[in-house]
């Protein structure tokens, strides 16, 4: 009898990639930049996921004898999950005839949904984003916000603290109200919109 080939031994990989502090990443994702990008532990990068972490400023020239520093491109925190086909890459401006990149930071618990373009400044923790947006670079969204599929954020725009979003452009259409994202992140649970991702991230296999 012939031994198996390498054919049998792949299909017994697993989708996900999972590291030491319990992220999964999705082997259909594209990540560039690995060494400038954080992610905090139990969260999710699905396929199709373009991370873009070269996208980063140069720092100065390091003094003599000394080593440069890593450079945050990207910082996403505990418990908040990519969909699939996002493609999140840091703000750019023009600044003396230079493309100068500004670092990213996503919070905990951030739900971002499928197709969705993200170059914000920041997205704090407990928000959750529909399909197929697009976060214009240097939006700002505080803590507890729902946006609504297929809205657009301007450049610069400010999205205040537990605002519903929508409209192209976005627009506030409500609040999320009291109570919005209670529950979720026990064993057994099932995830909220807003609340605590974790039992979201332990189903996805």
């Amino acid at each position: 009898m012939s031994r198996p080939g390498p054919v049998s031994r792949r299909s017994t990989k697993s989708e996900y990639i999972e590291t030491d502090t319990g992220n999964k990443i999705s082997r259909r994702a594209h990540i560039e930049g690995k060494q400038n990008i954080m992610l905090g532990g139990k969260s999710v990068v699905m396929a199709g996921v373009c991370l873009r972490g070269d996208l980063h400023r140069k720092s100065e020239k390091p003094a003599e004898g000394e080593k440069e520093g890593p450079t945050t491109a990207i910082s996403v925190g505990r418990a908040s999950v990519i969909a699939t086909n996002c493609t999140i890459r840091p703000p750019m401006r023009l600044s003396r005839g230079q493309m100068t990149f500004y670092p990213m930071r996503i919070g905990d618990n951030v739900f971002i949904g499928p197709g969705t373009h993200v170059s914000s400044l920041s997205i704090s923790s407990h928000v959750h984003i529909g399909a197929n947006c697009v976060l214009s670079p240097f939006c700002v969204i505080k803590e507890s916000c729902k946006i609504l599929p297929h809205t657009v954020v301007p450049p610069h725009m400010v999205i205040p603290a537990g605002s519903v979003v929508a409209g192209r452009p976005a627009q506030i259409v409500g609040e999320v109200g009291e109570g919005w994202g209670q529950g979720g992140g026990a064993e057994g649970e099932e995830w909220v919109e807003g609340g605590d991702l974790r039992p979201l991230v332990r189903s996805i296999k």
